[in-house]
């Protein structure tokens, strides 16, 4: 007997509760999304442009990681070092300049991408992401003979999960701490059950609050089953500017700093700023990035990467003006220019950088043609005032593809479509320096949402390469 849509969604929903993924009802303070029966869909051709893409993204780590360290030595500009270092606490930067730490990247990267109509746009990357636990979920959950999820043919997120970590232990068998801080907690249960996948296989992954860490001065300890276990590898599910309010944050650096844990991501804000992506359109740059990532890479990120700019409050010489920044064919000149545009000339989104807890999660965005004159001018006055010890970056606004999906209606008790803009979130793991594919999550909000995140009103699924609604 086939399964029926509704009754393929009602199984989803049962399991999803029963990982503590999703909550019974809107009430109860957890997750809650519109459920599909069905993956999203990628063409085979775009399918094996996200399998690429990770590869490139890596490059782009690197090649960011050299230019901060250049400027650093003045072999580019200095403000680019001056760009990433804003904000941030004098002794993180001095560690994260240390020269044991200086070729680390992230071990996970994940980029969020529009679906347009003629291809993608990347807005943003991000090297402490969440969602990888739910996602492996979902796809075990949507698995089936007859397609092919995103990440599968790779062994899927679970697996590459440890094999990166593996990779940044730097030795087999890796025994890995997950360390979850408060600040990240929405997302405890998702990292919980993606230890309990990988303690079925027999592998030594463990979940802990940051004050469960045990600490000795040959290293890192956690309790399991009344022993203790030593760690070799600490996968840091908290951000940079929270780590004051980390429990035992000093110790779990000091380890890291000795060697006697290795820790990813690596403790390197510069790595995880928005305005890297305006560091790349910079015109003093291009020459400098085509050399470091290589023409066809440059190429393919210039085009993804939507023109980005720091809102950087200090005025500009008589004859200056911001590159590629134009308003009905002007260019702007001042940032002041930026008050008065109409409504439609206002598809631009205002983001703080990084180093922030606005900076995450969609809370800062503001997306100037979504809200009005006033507010647009009080998110500008707020950005440029922020500036220099909270950088905000302008970014070209791109709207989606309107795409149908169909989902379970838990209102009408009956299946139901809506039209929808999608983001497409691919997760991939270093593996051996090599950015491997293990997962992607499709978010299908309502086509009048100027944010697609998730949300109640949102479907999320995982992708899959087929025919049904192929982007």
């Amino acid at each position: 007997m086939i399964a029926t849509p509704d009754h393929i969604c009602a199984d989803i929903q049962t399991a999803l509760v029963e990982s503590g993924l999703y909550s019974k009802g809107p009430d109860d303070g957890g997750n809650t999304w519109r459920i599909s029966p069905d993956p999203f869909h990628l063409s085979p051709n775009d399918a094996a442009f996200f399998r690429d893409l990770g590869q490139h993204l890596l490059k782009f780590y690197g090649a960011l990681n050299q230019l901060y360290f250049d400027s650093v030595k003045g072999r580019v500009p200095e403000w680019v070092a001056d760009y990433l270092d804003r904000g941030k606490p004098s002794d993180l930067i001095e560690y994260s300049r240390m020269k044991r730490f200086k070729s680390q990247l992230p071990g996970i990267i994940r980029p969020d991408v529009i679906v347009q109509e003629n291809g993608f746009v990347v807005t943003e990357l991000d090297a402490v992401p969440g969602g990888f636990g739910l996602t492996a979920r979902l796809m075990a959950l949507y698995e089936r003979e007859d397609r092919t999820l995103l990440g599968a043919a790779e062994g899927g997120i679970p697996s590459l999960f440890y094999q990166m970590m593996e990779s940044v232990a730097g030795e087999k068998g890796a025994s890995v701490a997950i360390v979850v801080s408060d600040e990240a907690r929405d997302y405890w249960s998702e990292m919980v059950h993606l230890v309990d996948v990988l303690k079925k296989r027999g592998l030594p992954v463990y979940g802990v609050h940051p004050r469960e860490i045990l600490f000795k001065e040959e290293g890192l300890f956690v309790m399991d089953a009344g022993r203790e276990v030593a760690i070799d590898a600490v996968y840091r599910f908290y951000e940079l500017f929270d780590l004051k309010n980390v429990p035992k944050a000093e110790l779990l650096m000091y380890s890291n700093k000795k060697g006697r844990v290795r820790t990813t991501p690596p403790y390197k804000p510069h790595l995880e700023e928005k305005l890297s992506f305006a560091l790349l359109h910079h015109p003093a740059l291009v020459s400098w990035w085509e050399k470091a990532l290589g023409v066809e890479t440059f190429i393919l990120l210039a085009h993804l990467i939507p023109n980005t700019w720091v809102l950087d409050n200090r005025p500009l010489p008589p004859h200056g003006a911001i590159p590629n920044l134009k308003v009905k064919g002007n260019y702007i000149y001042d940032w002041r220019n930026l008050y008065s545009l109409t409504q439609k000339e206002r598809e631009l989104v205002i983001k703080p950088s990084g180093f922030s807890p606005e900076a995450w999660g969609s809370r800062g965005v503001v997306v100037g043609h979504d809200v009005s004159s006033k507010d647009w001018g009080t998110a500008l006055d707020r950005a440029l005032a922020e500036f220099p010890h909270q950088p905000y970056i302008l970014q070209e606004f791109h709207k989606g593809k309107r795409i149908e999906t169909a989902f379970w209606n838990s209102k009408t008790q009956a299946m139901d479509t809506m039209e929808s803009r999608v983001r497409l979130t691919p997760y991939y793991f270093v593996v051996e320096k090599e950015a491997r594919l293990g997962g992607m999550l499709a978010t299908l909000c309502p086509h009048d949402k100027k944010k697609i995140h998730g949300m109640v009103d949102a479907v999320m699924v995982p992708c899959a390469t087929g025919l049904e609604n192929t982007v």
